[in-house]
């Protein structure tokens, strides 16, 4: 870490916590985000080994507290005290952002739009046997997402989750995250041609009322 010399402790937590990927990796851990593959999952981009180094340096400042997994594979993480008083700095930061700050064409990540999309699914919402759902995304058509919604947690996939999709949407990620952010209603997206869902009847129809907005979403309306 570079440091400013000071002692100030503004100047002492921008040198920790101002690090490339590391309020990113707070948000996730903060949304639930529990093993390394789920915080990778939230953060599109980050190499395997500086994530790695990340979690190391969090771990040894107390932010974070990390368990090996039953069976001695992995490892789970999760925020102590002093993480979740920080993920107050990562949402005064996003209420900041969604505020004041405008969403142009480079922040809008396809992996990322679909990952936040899921992070947001009510799955109390989601019938018992679970769903699975197929996006196909004009913006990135040589890759394909499915939403494995099931609990005990709503998960990515982009290979083929082994049980095929009830429900197919197409559409592009900006009418994605503009859903996400509540800028537009799913059923104006529909109307307007911008977005298609196929399958069920009675699912497509239930498929808003699975998806919360985001913790932002009225910021930025």
């Amino acid at each position: 870490m570079k440091t400013y010399g000071q002692y100030c402790p503004i100047a002492r937590t921008s040198e920790f916590f101002a690090e490339r990927w590391t309020p990113i990796i707070i948000r996730n851990l903060g949304t639930g985000c529990q093993t390394f593959t789920q915080l990778r999952e939230g953060a599109p981009g980050i190499p395997k080994a500086l994530l790695t180094d990340r979690l190391a340096v969090l771990e040894r400042y107390g932010v974070i507290d990390r368990t090996r997994r039953s069976g001695g594979r992995g490892y789970t993480y999760e925020l102590t005290q002093s993480g979740r008083e920080l993920k107050q700095v990562c949402d005064a930061m996003g209420e900041w952002g969604a505020r004041w700050l405008e969403i142009e064409p480079r922040h809008i990540d396809p992996s990322y739009v679909i990952w936040a999309t899921c992070r947001s699914v009510d799955l109390d919402a989601v019938p018992g046997s679970g769903v699975v759902v197929r996006f196909d995304l004009s913006d990135s058509p040589r890759r394909r997402y499915w939403m494995v919604l099931k609990q005990p947690r709503a998960e990515v996939c982009t290979s083929f989750p082994g049980r095929d999709e009830d429900l197919v949407v197409t559409t592009d990620s900006r009418t994605l995250m503009e859903w996400n952010l509540r800028r537009i209603d799913l059923k104006e997206a529909l109307r307007s041609g911008r977005c298609r869902v196929d399958g069920p009847t009675e699912l497509a129809r239930r498929l808003p009322t699975w998806v919360r907005p985001s913790p932002f979403a009225k910021r930025m309306s």
